[in-house]
Parts: C-alpha cells; sequence; structure tokens
C-alpha cells in the first residue's frame, strides 16, 4: 500500500503573503512541515505541490520535491486532485503547509485509521477543546457519531448548548490534515463546490454533502498553525524552545559519549561563575584560531616550501560532537595553506576565514554566514590579533599558553594549552554547562 503526502503551498495568502516561505528559526515554514512528515513511518512519499516558483525553488534547495500545479486550484484538496492524476497511491495525504508543529505520530495514526476502516472514504483529525476556545471562528469544531463519523464541520460553536450547563458537552477542534482514497479524490474533482462549503470556506463539506463518510481520528491537543503574523510569532517561540531543549539533550549525550572514549581529558571539575555558565549555554557557534590553538604554532616547511601543521585528532572528535550537538563550529586563520584546508574538508568545516589579519572584520563575517548572534558566539584564541575577534564575540577564551594580554582579556583561561586538545576542553565546558556541570 502506497502512501503519498502532499503539501499544498500556495504563495498569495490573503492574510500572510508568502508564508510557505516564513522563516521560523532558520528553515522556511514549508521545511519544517516537509521534515515532519517525513519522520512519519507510514509516508511512502513527501511532494510540496505549488502555484509559485519561489516555493519551488526553496523545496529543491533542501533536496525536497515539488510539482507545479495550477493557479486555478481554489483549495488544497483541489491542488490534491491534480496531483493524484499523474501520482498514483492508495492513500493520499493532504497535509497544510501552515502546520510547522504537526505530530509525525498524528500522521502515521490518520493513516492508520484510514487503511484499517475500509468502508470510509476519509479520514482527518479531531482533538478535545475547551467551551472557550469553540467560541473562536479560526478554530473549526467538529461534531461527530457514535463511530467517530464526522456530521458537520463549522467554524461557529457546535453543538450550541441551550442550556446553561454544558458539563456534559465535550468539543472538538478539528486538525487540517486528511487521508483520501482515490475514488473520494476523483469524486471530489468531478463535484462542484457544495453549498455547506461555500458557506463556511471548508472544503471537507463537499464530500459530507456528497454522502461520503469521513472518519475523524481523535489526537492530542495540537500546537496551533499559522495563519496570521501573530501565530507565527507564537510558533516561532515554540519552535526556538524545542530547538534549546534538542541542543540540550545533545550536548549531554554528546558529553557523555566524549567522556566515555577518553575520562583522562574530562575537564568537569572545572569551575565557572554562574555568570559565564550562563553565557556558555547560549553559545551556537564557536570560531576558533588555528595556529596556538588548534596546533602548537609551530609551522614545519617542507624541502618544497610547503607549510606541514600537526593537529591534535581530540580536537576533531570535539568538533564532530559540537556539530552533532547543533553547535556550529567555524575556523578563523591568519594563514592559509593546503594542510589546513584538508583539515577544514575532513571535519566537514564549511565557515571559514583564513589569510585574514583583520580579524574583527572576519569574525563579524562569520558570525552573520552563521546565522547567530554576538551573544551566541565563542572565540578562542592565543595571540594579540585574537583580540579583536575577543571584541565581536559575546564570550572569549585563550588557551592556557596564550600571549599576556590575551589571557587578561578572556573571559575564561583553559587548562589546554594550543595544539593539547584546547577545543576539547571548550567542548566539554560548554556540554557540561548545559547540564548544570560546573556551576
Amino acid at each position: 500500500m502506497k502512501v503519498l503526502a502532499v503539501i499544498p503551498a500556495r504563495y498569495a495568502s490573503t492574510r500572510l503573503m508568502g508564508k510557505p516561505l516564513a522563516d521560523i528559526c532558520g528553515k522556511p515554514m514549508v521545511q519544517h512541515v516537509y521534515e515532519r512528515v517525513r519522520q512519519a513511518t507510514l509516508v511512502d512519499e513527501v511532494l510540496v505541490a505549488t502555484d509559485d516558483a519561489r516555493i519551488m525553488e526553496v523545496v529543491q534547495s533542501f533536496d525536497g520535491t515539488a510539482v507545479l500545479t495550477s493557479p486555478d486550484c481554489a483549495s488544497g484538496t483541489d491542488r490534491l486532485v491534480e496531483i493524484a492524476r499523474s501520482h498514483l497511491a492508495d492513500i493520499y495525504l493532504n497535509i497544510q503547509g501552515d502546520e510547522p508543529l504537526l505530530r509525525p505520530q498524528d500522521v502515521d495514526a490518520l493513516v492508520a485509521a484510514l487503511r484499517d476502516t475500509p468502508d470510509v472514504a476519509a479520514a482527518t483529525l479531531c482533538y478535545p477543546i475547551s467551551a472557550e476556545q469553540a467560541q473562536d471562528p479560526a478554530l473549526v469544531k467538529v461534531v461527530r457519531d457514535y463511530q467517530g463519523r464526522a456530521l458537520y464541520f463549522s467554524r461557529a460553536a457546535i453543538p450550541f448548548v441551550r442550556d446553561a450547563d454544558t458539563a456534559s458537552v465535550q468539543y472538538w477542534g478539528h486538525a487540517g490534515l486528511y487521508a483520501y482514497r482515490p475514488h473520494a479524490l476523483r469524486a471530489f474533482g468531478r463535484h462542484p463546490q457544495s453549498p455547506l462549503e461555500a458557506a463556511e470556506k471548508l472544503e471537507q463539506l463537499r464530500l459530507l454533502q456528497m454522502g461520503m463518510p469521513m472518519l475523524t481520528v481523535e489526537v492530542a491537543p495540537c500546537a496551533p498553525g499559522v495563519d496570521t503574523a501573530e501565530d507565527l510569532e507564537a510558533v516561532r517561540a515554540i519552535v526556538r524552545e524545542e530547538m534549546d531543549a534538542n541542543a540540550a539533550d545533545a550536548r549531554a549525550v554528546a558529553l557523555a559519549d566524549m567522556r566515555a572514549a577518553d575520562p583522562a581529558l574530562s575537564v568537569g571539575d572545572t569551575r565557572i561563575s554562574p555568570e559565564l555558565a550562563a553565557k556558555l549555554r547560549k553559545i551556537k557557534l564557536i570560531i576558533t584560531d588555528v595556529d596556538g590553538v588548534l596546533t602548537d604554532g609551530s609551522l614545519y616547511y617542507g624541502p618544497e616550501g610547503e607549510c606541514i601543521k600537526k593537529f591534535n585528532a581530540r580536537d576533531g572528535v570535539a568538533i564532530k560532537m559540537l556539530q552533532q550537538a547543533g553547535i556550529q563550529v567555524a575556523v578563523l586563520s591568519g594563514r592559509d595553506c593546503p594542510a589546513l584546508r584538508a583539515r577544514m574538508k575532513d571535519l566537514g568545516i564549511t565557515i571559514f576565514r583564513v589569510g585574514q589579519q583583520t580579524k574583527g572584520e572576519a569574525c563579524k563575517s562569520i558570525i552573520a554566514e552563521a546565522g547567530v548572534s554576538k551573544e551566541e558566539t565563542l572565540y578562542i584564541g592565543d595571540d594579540l590579533p585574537d583580540l579583536e575577534a575577543f571584541a565581536c564575540c559575546g564570550c572569549s577564551v585563550a588557551v592556557s599558553d596564550a600571549a599576556t594580554a590575551v589571557r587578561q582579556t578572556a573571559q575564561m583561561v583553559l587548562q589546554a594549552c594550543g595544539g593539547g586538545g584546547a577545543l576539547r576542553e571548550v567542548a566539554e565546558v560548554i556540554m557540561g554547562t548545559a547540564q548544570g556541570a560546573g556551576i
């Protein structure tokens, strides 16, 4: 049984123009939806159906699949009908493109319900809401029969309670995800918009008015979708909290892995002030100098005049762990040589500035490219040119054998010297701080 998930994405939203491309913590909204649907275990294929080349380009930029559909499609289901003519599947999912917080397990529950109920043509999601929430016309409500099949959808508070006592009434909100069998989509495409559909501006009413049964699947209360600029800000705040929580978990795992791999290098006993700990918990980007930090500062020249550098493998492990924990690592060096470029390639470092003598401006450029703030950036240095970079970052770190002025200026001085696992020590301190260690 093939399950195809389609995300209709229209650029010309009346309430929020360009909504699918709205940025949410560094990713367009349509990418958040796409990636969450991909996590559903019962979905075989995901594609975005759009009428706009800009959305096509963005989807392709994150290696998603997009299909250009007619601009005349009046609803997401109409766009799905068009897709179904050229993409065969047993179950089609209509995933609203303005639901960046949808849960993959809800998608699976929807697919399983339709798969296991052969006598219904379509299925959708519902969740319990309060009587107060039911009064909001922006939140669609549904009433159901005893088998969980939809009787009616409305923007009004349904059922209407004539008497004051509403204790026995359970209101149900509707989440805009649909699963269709192929014959339901064909029927939808053949029939014109129904009177109830036109009145409520709810496309699912077309099938109900045609007499096709639609199953409702109960899920936990859903996070808000995005219809307005206010909704967008609320969703951004939720995603930001999720990202911070996930990063903290990843840091804890990475710290445990590093300590298990090499307990001798653990710096869990390093003491830092509560103020510095608070700064370290915000770090999303580490910029490191090379000579005197990743190396001991020695320069070796081969017989052809080529520069050879010695790097510490423990720093390489730390960089990989930081990347897995969601912390970017960038390189800023006053020198450039093939050995350095080869090492950066091995470690997957894509943000760097080499051959830079003016480190202040280069540091600002890296921060902008990484998409973080000054307060979310840490710099590791060892010599006087690094003082410019210190001033551009929220947290400054010096190796133990750094120049005196550098150690006096830095907010934290490491136990490790240059080339002796300095970046490894920084990684352990940051990840330990995320767990509350060393405070």
